[in-house]
Order: C-alpha cells, then structure tokens, then sequence
C-alpha cells in the first residue's frame, strides 16, 4: 500500500503536468479542427471536413424552412416525404439497403432550413450521396402516401406543440418580432390551414423549388474533400438547376417589430421575453457581444450542485423554475430570448428578475468577472456546437446556400474573445430601447403584462 506522503508527493506531479500542458489558454481551439474546405460541382455548392473516424453524416441543407414556404406546412410536409419511394427505388428498399449498411437516415426543420440527414460507415458515401440525389429529384409524391403516412405525422407535431406551453410562447414570440418569414411558425396551433392549402401535388410543385441546384448545399462531416466532390458531381445531375418557381416569399430583408401576445393555457406556464439579436456569423448582422450577453443572462448551471455564475440562474424565483436564455441566429436576423416555465406565480417573479437583469447588466452594476465568465461560457458553446456535427452540417449549409460560406467556429470563437465590457454593456442598453417581443402563455390572471415588467412593446 502506497504511504500517504507517496501519494500526495504523486498528486503534486500530476497537478504540475496538468498546469504545464494548460499554458495555450483556457477554450484555446485546435489549430484548424473545425474548418470546413467548400466548393461547387456541376452547380451544387458543397463542403466538408475530414474528422478522422470510421464513421460519415452527410447532409443536404434546403433554403426550404417555414420561413420561405408559400402555404401553411408545406416544409413539413416536404420533409415527412424524404426517403420515402423514389422513381428508382421503393420505399421498402431504400429501408431495407440502409439498414443492411447500417445506417440511419432523418428528416427535420428549421425556420430557414429543411434538413435531409444520414449516418454510415465511410465507405458507403457513394451510395448515400446517389440516395440524396434520388430524394432530390425523383421522389413519388403520391396522394395514398400523403393521406396514410405523411398527414398524420403533421397532426401529431401539432398535437405535441399545442401541449407544451412554451414552444407555443418561443413561436409567438419569432411572430411578434418578424410577423411572416422568421415569425412564421415550425407548427401551427391549427390543423385547419393544413386541410385547406396542403395536398401531395402541391408539396410536389414545392419540391422542385426547394430541391433545386440554387437552393440547397449538401454537406459532409468525416468524408475525403476531393472523393465527396466527385460523387457530388456524378449523383446530382437530374436535379433541376433552377426554381420550377421562384419563392418570393420569405426572401426580403427581415424586420423586427415587437409587440405582446397573450395565450390562456391549463397545460402549464411560460413566459418568453425576446429582442432584437445577432445574425450567423455568414451574415451581415453578426453581433459576438450578443452570445456574450446571453451566457450572462443564462438561467442554466453548467456545473451540477450549484446555482451558476449566470445572474438569472441565482436570481430565479425557485429551484425548479425552468430559465433558459437563448441567442437564435438566422442568415439575417436572430433573437436573443429568455424562456421562463414554473408555476405561475414563480415564472411571473422571474421574468420581472430577468428584465432587472438587463438594467443591472446596462447600467454598469456587473464585475469584470462576471463578464470574464460569459465569455468562456459562450466561447465553449460556440466550440461544442462545432462539435456537434448536426448544428455544424445545418450551420455550414445554411451559410452556402444563403451567404456563400461555409459556418467556420474557430472564426466565431476568435470574435468572441475580442467582445469588450463595454460592447456588452451597450448591447443591454440597445434591447432596452428597443421594443421587446413578449409571449405569455398559461394562467393569465398571474402571468404580467409587458408594461408591468417595465418594457416596451
């Protein structure tokens, strides 16, 4: 057994190797780890970055979002057809070969994008690369399908929305900062639009929009940059080069707007207050002080048994109140928004913490410290989600299609280490000016009004 003074005398080592290989700085990302290499093939813009792995995902990324559908829940519905039978292959087979290979495939949505995804092991990209190029362009958008198989998975999203409050207040909250394009909902509180605008030939005739060479940017995380551009080249060339229509809608320049939205609901309580935020980093509204400003607001701990650094997190009303501050970036927008849940009398005691916060943070009542934490916070966010290959594919495809960039963190998190103290202040003075864009949505007898938490709408 090793004495005690052993074991103390090998601690002592063991903390000075640790000290010494930590001198590069606290966050300090690897040389080039993130980096995406883009370019175009045969008219299909395309990136990718080769991560060391047996392992692939592979994306293709379509301007094709809620915001840019012409009729209520055409995005969904596109995005219920992916995968399904194509003019080459059944539904059965595309099932039953992805399966044999091993791989999973999914479909999802955004405010600006649609998202065709699979997983597999590398070797197999050629065959998934031909697959997206087959659901690209030669889906069958059959009537029997959309009746059995992809309308009731619309009803369902719609059923599980009404239910949760505050995915019911975050999306009133985008309709009262931007009215249509952003501010249109991922899901409606209605099934009527649905049955009156949304049939498969009409989901057909938006296909051929979203899915063209213009519109989309197919993405690839853990694959070889010149292979990836010959398959790109070779699998895409049915897919037509341009809109069968082009999509008028959605594609202004954004503007905020603000205002109140009030909801009764028995199902629970929240309250989202939002402003005006930062675009992506592609964008033209990039604003790193944003991300920073949220790290401080905060709500969530990041280290367990302990309240947090973030001032809403120590100044939420009780333990089991839900706060969560959120920087949502579009390609050229974004809304930074806190979402509150509880019981009502506890999320209505938080959200007038959280506006004292802004005027606290605005008026100069923060340490360097607290301020020296939310940017490492926010660093290390910007750096996990580089890591998190589905949020790096959407992002990097995002900034293709609509920028002409590839989403590249190791930039974002440069931008972030040079926010000032006094960027963030005058960034919590800017959203007070501002009108804010609040959703409440529960008891509404306990729940405040905007003005009552002293903002302007």
């Amino acid at each position: 057994m090793l004495s005690r003074t052993t074991a103390c005398r090998g601690a002592q080592r063991a903390a000075r190797q640790l000290s010494s290989t930590q001198k590069r700085g606290l966050a300090a990302p690897a040389s080039g780890s993130f980096q995406y290499q883009s370019g175009e093939a045969k008219g299909v813009k395309f990136a990718s970055r080769d991560f060391a792995g047996p392992t692939t995902t592979l994306a293709l990324v379509a301007k094709a979002g809620t915001r840019y559908q012409p009729l209520p829940g055409l995005t969904e519905g596109l995005a219920n057809f992916a995968f399904r039978a194509t003019e080459r292959r059944s539904t059965l087979r595309i099932v039953r070969e992805s399966e044999l290979l091993g791989a999973t495939l999914t479909a999802h949505h955004s405010r600006e994008n649609l998202v065709l995804e699979a997983k597999f092991l590398r070797d197999d990209l050629p065959y998934f690369v031909e697959l997206f190029g087959e659901v690209a362009s030669q889906t069958k958008y059959q009537p029997h399908v959309y009746n059995e198989e992809v309308l009731p998975m619309i009803h369902f999203a719609h059923t599980r929305f009404v239910n949760s409050p505050v995915d019911m207040a975050i999306n009133s909250a985008h309709s009262l900062a931007f009215h249509r394009g952003l501010g249109n909902s991922t899901a409606s509180a209605s099934q009527t639009p649905y049955t009156k605008y949304l049939d498969a030939e009409t989901i057909e005739q938006f296909s051929k929009s979203a899915y063209a060479k213009s519109n989309f940017a197919v993405v690839a995380n853990g694959a070889d940059h010149g292979e990836f551009s010959k398959w790109v080249g070779q699998f895409f060339n049915e897919v037509p080069a341009t809109p069968l229509q082009q999509l008028s809608q959605g594609t202004e320049q954004t503007k905020y707007h603000g205002g109140e939205e009030r909801l009764a609901h028995d199902g629970g309580n929240a309250i989202v207050i939002a402003f005006p935020g930062s675009s992506s980093f592609t964008g033209q509204f990039y604003k790193p002080e944003i991300a920073v400003l949220g790290s401080l607001l905060g709500g969530q701990s990041a280290v367990k048994w302990s309240p947090g650094f973030t001032i809403l997190g120590q100044a939420k009303a009780t333990p089991s109140t839900l706060v969560q501050t959120t920087s949502a970036i579009y390609s050229d927008a974004g809304l930074l928004y806190t979402s509150i849940t509880g019981s009502a009398q506890a999320v209505a005691e938080t959200a007038k913490a959280a506006v004292d916060a802004i005027k606290k943070i605005a008026a100069g009542e923060i340490s360097s410290e607290q301020i020296s934490k939310a940017k490492a916070a926010a660093k290390f966010k910007e750096l996990e989600n580089g890591q998190d290959i589905r949020a790096g594919l959407q992002l990097s495809g995002n900034g293709l299609v609509n920028n002409s960039q590839a989403y590249q963190i190791d930039e974002v998190a440069k931008a972030i280490d040079g926010v000032s103290e006094e960027a963030v202040k005058s960034a919590a003075k800017t959203l007070l000016e501002n009108r804010a864009s609040v959703s409440a949505v529960g008891d509404l007898f306990v729940l405040p009004y905007a003005e009552e938490l002293g903002l302007k709408v």
